[in-house]
């Protein structure tokens, strides 16, 4: 195993980060942005009317993603292991 074999499956493994928990991380920062302006506009700054939308929103993409998201974990293990011989040999 050569650095250059080491340095792709980190790559890979840092593309994957970033694929499986951007929906996620952007359903919480818009969600968070929508509340924010609205805590602005009304004056009202209840730290519990930050969070709770926050979580359902976080809820609901993990029920509508899940599902997507464990595929492609599930994948990339396969792959990983998979490349484990052909890496040692």
């Amino acid at each position: 195993m050569n650095s250059q074999t080491v340095l792709t499956i980190g790559q890979e493994a840092l593309l994957m980060l970033l694929m499986v928990s951007s929906p996620v991380l952007g359903a919480a920062l818009i969600v968070g942005l929508l509340v924010s302006l609205f805590q602005a506009v009304t004056q009202i700054h209840e730290a519990t009317l930050a969070f709770v939308p926050k979580l359902i929103a976080v809820v609901a993409v993990f029920a509508i993603a899940g599902p997507w998201m464990l595929t492609m974990l599930v994948e990339y293990i396969r792959r990983t292991i998979e490349a484990i011989p052909g890496a040692v040999a």
